[in-house]
């Protein structure tokens, strides 16, 4: 799944030595490092923190690797794992982003939470608190990655899927606060933090919604099957073949129900729609993302990479999953939502609603989770080819990387190459501005 990982990120890694474009030549200088910012990595939906999973010694950031150890590259890097609700809207798990880094209780917004009432309707939940001065903790809780945060203290975020957006958010929330007015007299909702965020960096990111809640009817419980699946499989990697038990606990049982259809309204084409007129992209931040391409086209012989037992009769016209895509998401990715014959799925998913986005076969191709074309960028926010020189204000497109899925990307057990390369690349790109 990822053996094009090495190849791909090493001539990556040398666009960025040798210089690609206006002013670059052959034989150019190696590039100097501009900065050394620290690195916070948001996870995406699902996700969890580096303490979840300690005793099986599995990490979101690599599966079994350690892609934060790797990227702090024996502590000459500051890189930071943040731990943030699996099941929430962009704007809460923002919230929770900005007070783990600088520290103070998460405040969701007086406003924003009598509005909407996530996350049980309650602003300022008890306990979720980061200390930002280490000799005054009484109540001895987790330290703030970054108390000195600020404008002439900025940091770098990288997020996985849905980690992507919420670095969105709350670069949105930094520099222009709330569009409700008073949230509550919250530092995080004044607005006017500019330059706080050097760089963001997205992997895999629905930034024009993923159309596998629309093309999935019976999302929200589905979605509760795939935390159980995605906890069994942590645990049957860990060691030998066991019973499939139930969910362990954490990120099933953590997120009420009710936030699962919240969320992924917003992740939807339409929701992602409205997210994307809100949450602007700053001229003063570097964006960059990366695609990921886990499906197929479909071929009548079994002459390609696809999975024949979930789709043995294939189309052209439609996209269907490689055989080694995580098995989980297989079922939904292609042509029909196997084992049924009566909904498509992502490969082949179209509508044209009035009013409504419009899903066209460029949606197709995807890595099991997210339609691969909606990874590049914002609709509707200046977009570009990354070619060695960055561009502030617009979205750097780094590559599509294909045969990889949605985990893979992240080092997940079934990959068959490390996913350090890529993470080398993006931090030879970022510490390099």
């Amino acid at each position: 799944m990822m053996r094009n990982f090495v190849r791909i990120a090493s001539a990556l890694a040398l666009t960025l030595v040798v210089g690609v474009g206006a002013g670059a030549g052959a034989g150019a200088a190696p590039a100097q490092a501009g900065n050394n910012y620290p690195v916070v990595l948001v996870p995406g939906f699902l996700g969890f923190g580096p303490e979840k999973f300690t005793d099986l010694h599995f990490r979101y950031w690599g599966g079994f690797d350690d892609i934060v150890g790797h990227m702090q590259a024996g502590g000459r890097h500051q890189v930071l794992a943040a731990s943030i609700a699996p099941v929430a809207v962009n704007w809460d798990r923002a919230a929770e982003l900005y007070y783990q880094i600088k520290g103070g209780c998460v405040d969701y917004g007086r406003a924003h939470t009598a509005r909407h009432g996530h996350r049980d309707g309650v602003q300022q939940p008890v306990g979720l608190c980061w200390a930002a001065d280490p000799a005054d903790n009484p109540r001895h809780y987790p330290l703030a990655f970054y108390p000195a945060w600020d404008g002439a203290h900025p940091i770098h975020l990288i997020g996985h899927s849905q980690g992507g957006t919420t670095i969105r958010a709350l670069i949105e929330l930094l520099e222009h606060g709330s569009p409700n007015g008073d949230e509550g007299g919250a530092d995080l909702y004044k607005g006017g933090k500019l330059g706080w965020v050097r760089s963001a960096t997205t992997i895999s990111a629905p930034h024009n919604g993923t159309t596998l809640r629309d093309a999935v009817l019976e999302f929200p419980p589905l979605v509760s099957e795939w935390a159980a699946l995605i906890d069994n499989f942590v645990l049957l990697a860990a060691g030998p073949p066991r019973a499939w038990v139930s969910p362990a606990s954490g990120i099933a049982t953590a997120s009420p129900i009710a936030d699962f259809d919240t969320a992924q309204l917003e992740m939807a084409p339409d929701g992602a729609r409205e997210f994307n007129r809100w949450a602007r992209s700053a001229p003063d931040v570097y964006y960059f993302s990366l695609a990921t391409l886990a499906t197929e086209a479909g071929t009548l012989l079994p002459i390609n990479d696809t999975d024949r037992t979930i789709a043995l009769l294939q189309k052209p016209q439609y996209q269907y999953p490689r055989w080694d895509m995580m098995y989980v998401f297989k079922p939904a990715s292609g042509e029909w939502i196997y084992p049924l014959t009566l909904q498509h799925g992502m490969g082949a998913y179209t509508q044209s609603a009035p009013g409504r986005v419009r899903i066209d076969s460029k949606w197709f191709p995807n890595d099991g989770v997210v339609n691969t074309v909606s990874m590049k960028g914002p609709a509707g926010h200046p977009q570009r080819i990354y070619n060695g020189v960055a561009v502030p204000g617009a979205w750097n497109f780094l590559r599509t990387y294909r045969g990889v899925d949605h985990f893979d990307v992240l080092g997940w057990p079934g990959a068959t190459e490390s996913a350090y390369p890529i993470y080398d690349s993006i931090g030879a790109i970022i510490y390099s501005l």
